[in-house]
C-alpha cells in the first residue's frame, strides 16, 4: 500500500532564504527526517529574485520538490505581482490534482494569499485532507493596506470562500493569540485553530555578544550603540517613527542606524534617509542563514515594525523574532508533525 502524503503549498522554499521558506523548508526537512512522506509545490523563483529559473523537480533532504512555471513580474509592481500570483495557482492546481491521492493532507500556507481555496477544491475532489498554514490574512490585510482592487461585492464574497476553507480543513494554523481571536470571529470553531509560533534553529543561530560581531568590525560601529533592522521591510511595516528619531538623532555620532534586509519599505526608507540626508545609516541586503549569529549582533537593539492596523492579521517576520524564538524551535515543528499523525 503506498503511503499517503503530505504536501505543502508555497511559492518559496529551499534554497530561497524569505521567511515563509525558511519555515516550510524547516518543518519539510524535519518531517521527512521522521519518516514522512513530503511533497512541495512551490514556484522556480526567489524572493529578491524574480528571474531565478530552479530546478523544475528534485529531491532537497528527502523532500520532493516540484517547482512549477509562473509568470516572473517580480514584487515591485502589484498589477505584476498580482499576474505572477494567478499563474501560481493554475499551475499548481494542475500539479496538485495529478499528484494528489485519497489519504493524503496539503498543507496551504498563504503565499500567495488564498492558496486556500485552490487545495481545498483539490481535496475535496480527491478525497484528501486539509491544513491551513496561515501566516498573515488575506484580503484583509490588503484592505487596510489600501490596496485592495476588488469592488466591495467580490471582495465579500472572497471573504466567504476563504471562510469556507477555514470551516473544510482538519486544522487551521496561526501564529498567535490575536489572529486565533480575529479566524474564531469568522466563525471558525476553536477545535479547528491552533496556536504555533514560527520558530528558529536554536543549534545554528545562537546569541552572541557584540564585540565579537565581525560585522559590527567591518562597518566601523565599534563603541557606538547600534540599533538594528533585519528582513523584509514591507508595505506592512511603519518606519516613521525610526526616521524621524534618526532626524533628531542626527547629531549624535555615537548612535547608528543598521538596516539589512529588502523589500518595499526598506527601499523607500533608504530613500526617505537619502532625501533627508542623514549620515547615521547603513543599508546592507539579506544575510546568509548561516552568519546570521554574526550579524544579529552587530546590532545592540532591534526594531520590530509593524502597521497597529494589522496586529493580528500578520506577524512582523523579522530576523530577530526567529532569533530570540529559537529555543521553541523544536517543540513547534514537533507539535506540527502532531497535527498531522
Amino acid at each position: 500500500m503506498t503511503p499517503s502524503k503530505v504536501i505543502f503549498i508555497n511559492r518559496y522554499f529551499f534554497p530561497d532564504q524569505s521567511a515563509t521558506s525558511q519555515m516550510l523548508s524547516d518543518l519539510s526537512f524535519g518531517l521527512a527526517q521522521r519518516g514522512f512522506v513530503v511533497h512541495v509545490i512551490c514556484s522556480r523563483q526567489l524572493y529578491a529574485q524574480a528571474r531565478a529559473s530552479l530546478a523544475p523537480l528534485e529531491a532537497v533532504n528527502g523532500v520532493t520538490v516540484h517547482r512549477v512555471w509562473t509568470t516572473r513580474f517580480g514584487r515591485v509592481r502589484l498589477a505584476g505581482r498580482a499576474l505572477d500570483y494567478i499563474s501560481f495557482y493554475l499551475s499548481s492546481a494542475w500539479v496538485l490534482l495529478k499528484m494528489l491521492k485519497r489519504g493524503d493532507t496539503v498543507v496551504a500556507k498563504t503565499d500567495p494569499p488564498l492558496i486556500s481555496i485552490v487545495a481545498m477544491a483539490a481535496t475535496k475532489t480527491k478525497g484528501a485532507h486539509l491544513m491551513n498554514w496561515l501566516q498573515d490574512i488575506f484580503p484583509e490585510v490588503a484592505s487596510r493596506l489600501g490596496n485592495n482592487p476588488l469592488p466591495k461585492r467580490i471582495d465579500e464574497l472572497v471573504r466567504k470562500v476563504r471562510d469556507s476553507t477555514l470551516r473544510a480543513a482538519d486544522m487551521n494554523i496561526v501564529l498567535g493569540e490575536r489572529m486565533r481571536e480575529f479566524i474564531e470571529r469568522q466563525g471558525i470553531s476553536a477545535a479547528k485553530i491552533c496556536v504555533i509560533e514560527n520558530w528558529a534553529d536554536g543549534d545554528a543561530t545562537v546569541p552572541m555578544a557584540a564585540a565579537d560581531s565581525e560585522l559590527r568590525a567591518q562597518l566601523g560601529l565599534a563603541g557606538k550603540f547600534v540599533v538594528g533592522y533585519s528582513g523584509n521591510l514591507g508595505r506592512a511595516h511603519e518606519f516613521q517613527t525610526l526616521l524621524d528619531a534618526a532626524s533628531l538623532l542626527s547629531n549624535d555620532k555615537d548612535i547608528a542606524f543598521l538596516m539589512i534586509g529588502g523589500g518595499v519599505g526598506m527601499s523607500a526608507l533608504q530613500q526617505e534617509v537619502s532625501r533627508r540626508g542623514l549620515n547615521n545609516f547603513q543599508f546592507l541586503p539579506h544575510q546568509s542563514r548561516a552568519s546570521l549569529s554574526d550579524s544579529m549582533a552587530a546590532a545592540d537593539a532591534h526594531w520590530v515594525s509593524l502597521l497597529p492596523s494589522l496586529e493580528g492579521l500578520i506577524v512582523p517576520a523579522s530576523s530577530m523574532e526567529f532569533w530570540l524564538r529559537g529555543a521553541r524551535s523544536s517543540l513547534s515543528a514537533i507539535r506540527m508533525a502532531k497535527l498531522r499523525g
